[in-house]
Formats: structure tokens, C-alpha cells, sequence
């Protein structure tokens, strides 16, 4: 019964996967800008680039340092006595 399951979550993955359309993510604007900056030899295709990428890089980055944070202080919590010399029934 459980291979079954899988099977059919593989099956309709691979639908999913093989059905989809093509997604542009830039609106009409942007994407206009963009190609005619690449045909005209402009420099503003680049600064887009540059702006996608900071946009990107700017939740992963909050989220590490956050995920940082949040393990130093559970290190901190954890620092418990040293038993190693002591007998169980001391």
C-alpha cells in the first residue's frame, strides 16, 4: 500500500513537472527595457541584473543571520555542568 502512495505521488509530480508552461517573472516594462537595452548596446539591462540579484540575496541573508543568532544562543543554553568525575550514586 505504501509503494502504491509513492507511485502515485511520483506520477503526478512528473504531470506537474512535464505540464507546465513557460513563466516570465518580468513585467511587460522591465522585459521591454531589458531587450532593447541589449539590442541598443545600453548599460540598463545590467543595473536590472544587479538589482534582481540584490532583491535575492537580501531574505537569504536575514535568514541566516537570523538562523546564527538563533544557534549561538541555544549553544549558550546547552552549557551544562561537567559530570564526567562524578559516580552515578554520589
Amino acid at each position: 500500500m505504501r509503494s502504491l502512495r509513492y507511485f502515485s505521488l511520483v506520477i503526478c509530480l512528473s504531470f506537474l513537472t512535464l505540464t507546465t508552461d513557460s513563466a516570465y517573472s518580468q513585467c511587460a516594462m522591465c522585459s521591454a527595457t531589458a531587450e532593447n537595452s541589449v539590442n541598443n548596446g545600453n548599460t540598463e539591462g545590467d543595473g536590472l541584473n544587479d538589482g534582481i540579484l540584490y532583491l535575492l540575496a537580501a531574505p537569504y541573508l536575514a535568514v541566516a543571520g537570523i538562523g546564527y543568532l538563533w544557534y549561538k544562543n541555544y549553544r549558550k543554553k546547552n552549557d551544562g555542568p561537567d559530570l564526567k568525575g562524578e559516580g552515578l550514586n554520589s
